[in-house]
């Protein structure tokens, strides 16, 4: 398979390399800067390419804010962080298409619902309620991208960990060494999902008919973690005797139901799978 993904040197980027690469596909990584290895095209949301390689789909899944940031990413600039992120977009699918590429998967994100009550079980036929401008602008690129003659569809993910490459920072590295250093660590749960579950979901999606996928969207997301019960798990692995943090209640976490990628085959790793990555560190 012939891929052009954007972002590719981002978190979840990496791991869709890594497994490109496992697989033997032929990659066009689209970013600002040169990767070490690979064929490139430079890309900038701001000034996207008018023309693009032909190739079996493209995943787009760059986006540009503050650093760190994703809700409030736009800083103190909103117009800017609009005319990159949802503008660009748009150029990017229209020169894929332009391309003839049939396929084109954008990542989008749960912030799509943050207007619901925590008591509420999220499906994707909810009308969406996003209360942040990054809410608001993944909303509106799904939107026009169902308006494209392509088979687009869209991923709406939740938070990412894992390693996308042996040995590499992941999202609670910095969690884990203030845990192991003994810094007061505040509670918090969220939903969460294993980059490889991520990954597995877009190669379903890729893989399937596309009356099955075109125009529509995918809830991407697997168990609820409180980071008491995150870091009990990681200070048993370690040998830690630490002050943990207070719990959460789950019922304070909306939950996403994937029931609708489950009943195409999807089926992400659960607790056996954080443990296991847990257990790896």
């Amino acid at each position: 398979m012939k891929l052009l993904v954007t972002g590719s040197s981002g978190y979840i980027g990496r791991f869709i390399i890594a497994d490109a690469k496992r697989r033997g596909d032929k990659v066009i990584h689209l970013t600002r800067s040169e990767p070490d290895e690979g064929e490139w095209l430079p890309f900038d949301l701001e000034n996207p390419p008018t023309r693009l390689p032909t190739a079996d789909a493209l995943i787009h899944c760059a986006f540009d804010h503050i650093p760190g940031r994703y809700r409030g990413g736009e800083g103190d600039d909103p117009n800017r962080f609009l005319k990159r992120n949802l503008e660009g977009s748009v150029k990017l699918f229209e020169a894929a298409k332009d391309a003839g590429v049939p396929r084109i998967l954008f990542l989008s994100s749960r912030a799509v619902y943050d207007g619901y009550p925590a008591t509420t079980r999220l499906t994707e036929d909810l009308p969406l309620n996003p209360t942040s401008l990054y809410g608001q602008m993944k909303w509106e690129v799904e939107q026009a991208l169902n308006n494209l003659d392509v088979i687009g569809t869209s991923l709406r993910a939740t938070g990412i960990y894992g390693h996308p490459t042996p040995n590499s920072d992941h999202k609670w590295s910095k969690l884990f060494a203030d845990f192991e250093a003994g810094k007061t660590i505040e509670p918090r749960a969220g939903t969460e999902l294993h980059g490889n579950d991520l990954v597995a979901a877009i190669r379903l999606i890729l893989s399937l008919p596309k009356e099955q996928v075109a125009n529509q969207a995918f809830n991407v997301s697997d168990i609820v973690v409180d980071r008491h019960d995150l870091l009990k798990a990681y200070g048993e692995h370690k040998g830690l005797d630490r002050s943990l943090p207070s719990a959460v209640s789950k019922s304070e976490k909306a939950e996403m139901d994937c029931t609708k990628l489950n009943n195409l085959g999807w089926n992400p790793g659960g607790w056996p799978g954080l443990n296991k990555f847990v257990r790896a560190i």
